[in-house]
């Protein structure tokens, strides 16, 4: 079903291997065209300058975009994880490109300041990822000291301050742009670049003895601050040489001569995988000992630099670096950043860089497209074979493009879109604009880059675009079915709203919410009540009272629409219970449940399974069965060997999993959460509410309602010794009643105690007449489905949803 879903949405990926019957130009030809360094593009510039500055005057620049989705790959493993760890951030940390020395203490300090930043969000908006990013300081040496040294003596008032690289007493009139220029001049640059690699190396090493990495396979991502994003380019470069990938981007070099000297030429080049260091051969070159997933930048020079060495040498290309995508994100008023995409397609010169969403208003994003196919789709008049690298100011009004671009896509060449894929650097837009405040302007630039440089730490903004790349909650549909219950395909229709009570922001200052809701299971054609608890605090200690939330339902899952059903208000108890008229109930099926806190927007996920009479299912206990260990404090416990492999027999099987439990609700996330860890497969889970004196009175009236008043049948149940009286008292026989763990002489005759444990029993299931599937239309509606954690194995993500 997710393949079908799949199948609708035009991909030109798809279809780039087929040949393209459109006329070609010569590839250096095209190359030559789209680059901002041809001449034909910079006598454009000058001579549409003052056409462009008189239009945009009286027109937005701004192009509106689809909103089609690119073809979602979110990871996902139905393994078993050695690790909790899934993604691991290595922060290259150089600092701003006034910092004169390395200061240990100051990189601390901000990675301190970002990691209270990172969890501060995850608790509040993405739940799913809580303990499994590790984040982690790569110390990196500062690169711009001579070069501040330089400046500085350079100055026409130099004479007024040391020339001390050390001790730079006043950098007011320093040419600031001009500083990583100089730095990377250097030929100890290439130098500073190893000591970096060697340094992520360790600190990845490092990460795989400790607790928190052993048995790590995740994804890792690097963050570069302005200077240390150069650093990591470059390192990422050896990487692409090292495996043979093609240079792209730029145009491609031919041979770069061996040669041991650097002339002041060769300087402003990046090494070439032809090419020799002055000191070490290019196959002794430290180079990463992993693989990089996402990289993003702040504020970086990237750009200039590389158009430096471009200039410098018309034979130089940009090697793409090697990482599954680059961010590139930056204040527009950074006096240091700059622009990527325009080095790669100088069409993009004129299309303004994406905004990140402001987190006060949208922390789970606001939805906008950033994938290159949907830009394609959105503005193909840019695209067209044979138009103007600058585009003309006709083209660029709204009236234009929109008109465009409902029938001009045929119009792009598969080969055009098949060259900007090729040299881009990723499958997403690469520059991100943060928000700026206009008070800014009224500051020294000399002052900026030490502000911007200190606002990446702390921006919820910057964090909550990382998370949401990172966990690929960007991605169309990826919420799937699982027991962590992603947000990734919602994204709220409004802003946050003001509180109704002027106390709730006070209250809820510094603390995470933990809102929680049991799964609904009900009988078709009885009334189907919604109810979740909207709670703040790790034990429970401030009540979301008076306050509005919205209840929205997927009906067409696992990447169908939203639908709002209603907006209720919170009880003094922080609830909320909700019964769906006749006319919207819901049919036959397991669909997601949202309900979102308006004034905060963080929400509560869970199920409703709408069933046919007569459903069978399968009930296991989650401590007595699952567990291997006990753990009341939440230290992850040890699952049971075979626990998962048992659970996916009677799920393939067709029976409806129903997880009971009796501790209480507000542990509900961190069960879930390891439930996920474990890939248990789907089912609907039961909490006690709050702390209850009576755990097995909770889980046998559960069970009771669901047999007496919604007409399920339990074919077996798992437990524990202590569950026996439970299922007993439901009905069931010793021969559906299967215990783990040590069994008292006075209850073996009253159960099946699984003393070889899960294999044997899992084999004793597999022979004939061990097993059979379950009867009824049940197993037509109930999907098959396993929870994953990002930076896994993506191959499982397109059989996530299957019908039984």
């Amino acid at each position: 079903m997710g393949e079908k879903a799949s199948l609708v949405k035009w991909s030109s990926l798809e279809l780039l291997a087929e040949e393209d019957d459109s006329p070609q130009l010569a590839p250096n030809h095209r190359n030559q065209e789209d680059s901002i360094f041809s001449q034909s593009y910079l006598q454009r510039v000058t001579s549409e300058r003052g056409t462009r500055r008189s239009f945009l005057g009286h027109h937005s620049s701004s192009i509106d975009r689809g909103t089609g989705h690119g073809d979602p790959s979110p990871p996902g493993s139905p393994g078993l994880p050695s690790c909790p760890t899934t993604v691991l951030v290595l922060i290259m940390h150089a600092g701003s490109v006034l910092d004169a020395s390395s200061d240990m203490t100051t990189k601390k300090s901000d990675i301190t300041t970002f990691r209270g930043a990172l969890e501060s969000v995850m608790r509040q908006h993405y739940p799913s990822l809580v303990g499994h990013v590790a984040l982690r300081l790569v110390a990196c040496p500062a690169v711009c000291s001579d070069a501040l040294g330089i400046l500085s003596s350079l100055s026409p008032y130099s004479f007024n301050t040391s020339p001390s690289s050390a001790d730079v007493s006043s950098l007011a009139d320093v040419p600031i742009g001009a500083i990583p220029l100089l730095a990377t001049c250097s030929p100890d640059f290439q130098e500073s670049v190893s000591r970096a690699v060697s340094c992520a190396n360790q600190t990845f090493a490092d990460f795989l003895k400790s607790d928190e990495g052993r048995g790590f396979n995740g994804q890792v991502v690097l963050i570069g601050d302005s200077m240390g994003s150069v650093l990591a380019h470059d390192a990422l470069c050896r990487s692409a040489a090292h495996q043979g990938s093609e240079a792209s981007g730029l145009n491609h070099i031919a041979d770069f001569a061996e040669a041991n000297d650097l002339d002041a030429t060769k300087l402003l080049t990046a090494p070439s995988p032809r090419r020799r260091s002055s000191s070490t051969s290019e196959s002794r070159v430290p180079k990463f000992e992993f693989e990089v997933g996402d990289f993003f930048m702040f504020g970086s020079p990237l750009a200039v630099i590389l158009s430096a060495r471009r200039l410098s040498d018309a034979r130089y290309g940009a090697s793409k670096p090697a990482c599954t995508q680059l961010y590139n994100l930056f204040h527009p008023t950074d006096p240091t950043a700059a622009r990527l995409e325009p080095l790669l397609s100088a069409r993009f010169s004129m299309l303004p860089p994406l905004n990140v969403p402001r987190y006060a208003k949208y922390p789970l994003g606001n939805g906008q497209p950033c994938h290159l196919l949907e830009l394609i789709q959105s503005s193909p008049q840019l695209f067209a074979d044979g138009g103007p690298a600058v585009p003309s100011a006709r083209r660029l009004s709204d009236t234009s493009i929109q008109s465009a671009a409902s029938g001009m896509i045929d119009n792009v060449p598969l080969t055009t879109i098949n060259q900007l894929q090729q040299r881009w650097w990723g499958s997403k837009r690469l520059d991100y604009a943060l928000y700026c405040p206009e008070g800014l302007s009224n500051f020294p630039s000399h002052a900026l880059p030490h502000l911007f440089h200190a606002s990446y730490w702390e921006s919820s903004d910057v964090v909550a675009f990382i998370l949401q790349q990172i966990g690929r909650f960007d991605e169309p549909g990826s919420a799937g079915y699982g027991y962590e219950k992603d947000v990734s395909s919602f994204r709220p229709s409004q802003p946050r709203e003001k509180w109704n009570k002027k106390r709730t922001s006070v209250k809820l200052k510094n603390v995470a919410a933990n809102h929680r809701a049991n799964d609904v299971i009900v009988r078709e054609g009885e009334p189907q009540r919604l109810v979740a608890r909207f709670m703040y605090g790790p034990l429970d200690v401030i009540t979301l009272a008076g306050e509005r939330v919205d209840i929205h339902v997927m009906r067409d899952p696992p990447a169908g629409e939203w639908q709002l059903l209603s907006t209720e208000t919170t009880d003094k108890n922080g609830r909320v219970s909700y019964i769906v008229p006749a006319e919207q109930a819901c049919g036959y099926g397991i669909f997601p449940v949202k309900m979102v806190v308006r004034g905060d927007h963080t929400s509560v996920d869970f199920y409703i399974a709408v069933v046919p009479p007569r459903t069978e299912c399968i009930v296991f206990s989650i401590d007595g069965s699952f567990t291997a260990s006990v753990s009341v404090t939440g230290k992850d416990p040890k699952v049971r060997a075979g626990a998962v492999d048992v659970c996916r027999h009677w799920q393939e099987l067709g029976y409806l999993l129903v997880y009971i439990t009796g501790r209480p609700d507000m542990q509900q996330q961190r069960v879930l959460s390891w439930l996920s860890q474990h890939n248990f497969p789907h089912g609907l889970v039961s909490f006690a509410d709050g702390l209850s004196t009576d755990p097995l009175g909770h889980k046998a009236t559960y069970l009771n309602n669901l047999i007496l008043n919604q007409g399920l049948i339990v074919h077996a149940a798992y437990g524990s010794s202590k569950d026996i009286s439970v299922y007993t008292s439901i009905g069931l026989k010793p021969k559906q009643i299967f215990i783990t763990g040590k069994v008292s002489k006075k209850h073996q005759s009253m159960a099946t105690p699984l003393t070889d444990g899960y294999a044997a029993h899992l084999s004793s299931l597999m022979t004939v007449g061990g097993s059979r599937p379950a009867q009824g239309n049940a197993r037509m509606v109930i999907p098959r489905s396993c929870f994953n954690l990002p930076g896994q194995n993506q191959s499982i993500r397109r059989r996530r949803f299957v019908p039984g």
